[in-house]
């Protein structure tokens, strides 16, 4: 007791790393820190490392009496000589140093004087720059990270002292984490406890900039003035800061660094805004490692998914920020589940239009749940667009796997209507329709492919062809321009917006290929189809301007991008059929629809009697709609699709000099070497099942049609189609037949009154009773199967031989395998 008594008097007889501690701080703190003492006291640690704990141990306790006291200005010269000594010593025993430094640290942080804890952040900040040589096991930072999202959301009255606090917090998070996400021995930053203060507090400071969005979120190397500028904002630094925090961000860490994000978002209702949302998950796409990108839109998806109750400007503003991210992301990352991305947005699509049709978002009908047709509809445009965006980052061989994925979801007339929920009706089918086709358009307007046959097959195109031949007029036209954008190969799509007489086709600088081998393969398999379907749109009476320009367009890209000299004349002979369709008027067309067939052909032929180079067929062309200029006006598109059509009230006794002449254009295309066999024979398509199969709009329509197809399809109807061919009809069959003849109209009555009974029972009756009749069917059907079996199939011989049946008959008598005996010469 008297020694340290003795020590505590003397100066001279206390420790010396104390008298060197007591030396660099002045009688008068606003002198500063001594700095020729401080010289020394850092060469004694340096010299003597063991007493660095002691030094720190004691600056400590210096500054926590000089923080109790007020007198800030020591506490500023204690703080510096603690930075000097971390920066200078780099031994074994830092770290019970750092310990000392972290505590007196942690006492600035906690007081209330904001100029304390911005110098305790500055000083952590210094230590968070230092890299260690020996690691540290017992070290938590988890009070650091507390204190300074605290900081992060100051509300201190002082504008300026508010913003410099949040600064100082920022710096402070910044510092954690540099110092602890690449030292495993360390806290791991990235648990959630973590995250779910670091990044809610970067986000706060990153919104407060009050919504103004840079021209470019991509990081951009500043000047002079305004870095120094910058340094002033905490949003600015907030960006930086949550940059670095994404870009050191590993596989396994990207879910916990998002997750805080996306209920940030959520709770503050940011998604209806879209703007803030899609600026952070820019700052996210532009700053994580570009192999991680997927895993953003797989989180995106998931949480869109999570919000399918939620209001559509919810969904909306999630869905906006898929396509700005699909955007960014580099092209083919969307990782190994594209098609569930696109089954998701697929899925969202048709939910939303239930929705719609539905009115409400749950089963209850609650006036809290209840839907906004046109947020809906922004909505749906949305997911169209984003569908779009994923598509077009994909190459090729994805993209055809995702027209195949989205037109198996498409509900086909006739062959799938039940497809889609419980709840869907036919008005729901057919907005699903149009929506699904809109997305598919989608899809092909980025698509470009060198091989037609393997990137279109056949169980693409067929069902995509049978919406040529629905009723309604806009799934017609999605379809048309679905086709146009296909076989676009060279975007000339543009040049052929509008249907028109071109003079000079030269002008219009068309970028023309040389057919593949794989294209006249890809037209020999479906070019009798693509025409067939051509035909029959324009025999449709609901069909308008956009559908007759769309079919301009496709009939031009098939001729420049598609066509060998077959298809050339193939396509001659068609329009020539579309003419005399609009001629001869069987279907009953209205006048504005005839018309417009004759428009479309002229100015068919006029493209490509010019694209055919053939001297005498374009001087025939001419002189027709020269013809037609003065005589007929009503018959080129220039007066046909306009605003204010003149058209007359009745097409009769057009004259031949108006007409395009099929025995003229024959003639010249044979004259030039084409081979005109085909234009000799007039085109007319074949009707087909599918036809009516298309047009069907219930499954009792569908289960007629089947029925009438198994009732032609008939074994008995078979034999005698079949005796018709082989044998001569005689004379008094063909007098029987006539005599028959006058009861057909009977009989057919009888049949289709037999039919409709057959569908009002598989609509009407109980689903037990359909079950019944067909379990009696199928054990009916058993029974005689038995039956034809026990006559045609033999029991095996039997080594034991016959047995005698009743009244003196010798019957076989069948004897398992393990009862029978065999000589001792087969037993092995």
């Amino acid at each position: 007791l008297y020694l340290w008594w003795i020590c505590g008097c003397c100066g001279a007889l206390r420790p010396r790393y104390k008298r060197l501690v007591d030396n660099i701080f002045p009688e008068d703190p606003e002198d500063g820190l001594v700095k020729a003492n401080m010289e020394k006291l850092t060469f004694y640690a340096l010299s003597a490392p063991e007493k660095l704990d002691r030094i720190g141990a004691y600056l400590s306790e210096r500054l926590s009496r000089d923080v109790a006291r007020h007198r800030y200005g020591y506490v500023c010269i204690a703080m510096e000589a603690l930075d000097q000594l971390l920066m200078a010593c780099h031994c074994q025993s830092i770290n019970l140093f750092v310990e000392s430094f972290l505590k007196m640290v942690r006492k600035l942080l906690e007081a209330d004087k904001p100029n304390l804890q911005i110098l305790g952040t500055n000083s952590f900040v210094k230590f968070a720059n230092i890299e260690e040589d020996t690691p540290s096991y017992h070290r938590s930072y988890d009070f650091f990270v507390s204190r300074f999202s605290e900081m992060c959301h100051s509300g201190y009255e002082d504008p300026d002292i508010r913003t410099k606090i949040r600064i100082a917090g920022i710096r402070g998070l910044q510092g954690v984490v540099r110092k602890t996400v690449n030292d495993e021995l360390q806290a791991n930053i990235w648990d959630p406890q973590h995250m779910d203060k670091i990044v809610p507090s970067l986000l706060f400071n990153l919104q407060e900039e009050g919504g103004k969005e840079r021209s470019s979120t991509a990081p951009v190397p500043l000047q002079g003035s305004e870095r120094e500028k910058e340094k002033d904002s905490p949003a600015e630094l907030t960006e930086r800061c949550f940059r670095e925090l994404l870009g050191r961000a590993g596989y396994g860490n990207i879910k916990n660094a998002l997750t805080p994000v996306l209920m940030h978002l959520d709770n503050h209702s940011l998604w209806e805004g879209k703007t803030f949302a899609c600026r952070c998950f820019k700052i996210i796409m532009y700053s994580i490692q570009s192999q991680h990108s997927h895993l953003v839109i797989q989180q995106l998806l998931g949480h869109l998914d999570a919000n399918s109750k939620s209001p559509a400007t919810v969904r909306a503003g999630i869905v906006e920020v898929l396509s700005e991210a699909a955007v960014i992301e580099a092209s083919g990352s969307i990782g190994p589940t594209v098609l569930e991305v696109f089954n998701t947005l697929l899925r969202q699509l048709r939910l939303s239009v239930d929705y719609e049709l539905t009115g409400f978002y749950d089963s209850c009908g609650c006036a809290s749940s209840k839907v906004q047709e046109h947020e809906e509809r922004q909505l749906q445009e949305a997911v169209i667009k984003t569908i779009g965006s994923f598509a077009s980052r994909l190459p090729a061989y994805q993209c055809s796997e995702v027209m195949l994925f989205i037109m198996g979801k498409i509900p086909i007339p006739g062959m799938n209507p039940t497809l889609g929920t419980a709840s869907s009706t036919l008005e729901s089918s057919r907005m699903i329709q149009v929506m699904l086709l809109k997305s598919l358009l989608q899809v092909t307007t980025g698509f470009r492919t060198t091989n037609m046959l393997t990137a279109l097959p056949s169980s693409f195109l067929d069902p995509l062809l049978t919406y040529t031949m629905t009723e309604d007029a806009e799934i017609r036209l999605l379809v048309l321009e679905i086709l146009v954008s296909l076989i676009d190969r060279h975007d000339n799509r543009p040049k052929f917006s509008t249907v028109s007489i071109i003079s000079d086709i030269s002008i219009l600088k068309l970028k023309l290929d040389k057919c593949s081998r794989q294209d006249n393969l890809f037209m020999n398999k479906h070019s009798q189809r693509l025409y067939r379907h051509i035909f029959f749109s324009c025999k449709e009476e609901n069909s308008t301007q956009p559908h007759f320009e769309a079919l301009y367009a496709l009939l031009a890209l098939l001729s420049m991008e598609l066509a060998n000299e077959e298809v050339v004349v193939d396509l001659i002979r068609l329009a020539l059929a579309l003419q005399d369709l609009a001629l001869t008027n069987e279907e009953t067309l209205p006048t504005y629809n005839r018309c417009a067939v004759h428009a479309l052909s002229a100015a068919y032929l006029n493209l490509i009697s010019q694209l055919t180079t053939v001297p005498t067929f374009c001087q025939h062309v001419n002189e027709v709609i020269e013809t037609r200029q003065k005589e007929t006006p009503f018959l080129l598109p220039e007066n046909v699709f306009t605003e204010e059509s003149r058209i007359p009230n009745s097409l009769e006794n057009l004259e031949e000099g108006v007409l395009f002449l099929q025995s003229k254009i024959t003639e010249v295309l044979r004259g030039s070497g084409y081979n005109t066999e085909r234009l000799d024979i007039p085109y007319i398509p074949e009707s087909t099942d599918e036809d009516r199969l298309s047009k069907r709009k219930s499954i009792g329509d569908t289960v007629s049609l089947q029925l009438e197809m198994e009732s032609r399809n008939s074994p008995e109807k078979q034999e005698v189609r079949k005796t018709k061919i082989r044998k001569p009809f005689p004379l008094r069959a063909l007098v029987h037949v006539t005599n028959n003849h006058m009861n057909s109209v009977g009989m057919e009555e009888l049949e289709r009154e037999r039919r409709k009974q057959v569908v009002e029972k598989f609509q009407k009756a109980p689903f037990e009773e359909i079950a019944a009749h067909c379990g009696a069917r199928a054990t009916s059907l058993q029974s005689k199967l038995n039956q034809i079996f026990e006559i045609t199939i033999r029991p095996p011989p039997s080594p034991s031989g016959t047995a005698a049946g009743s009244h003196g008959q010798l019957q076989s008598r069948s004897v398992p395998v393990y009862e029978m005996k065999f000589p001792d010469l087969c037993v092995y």
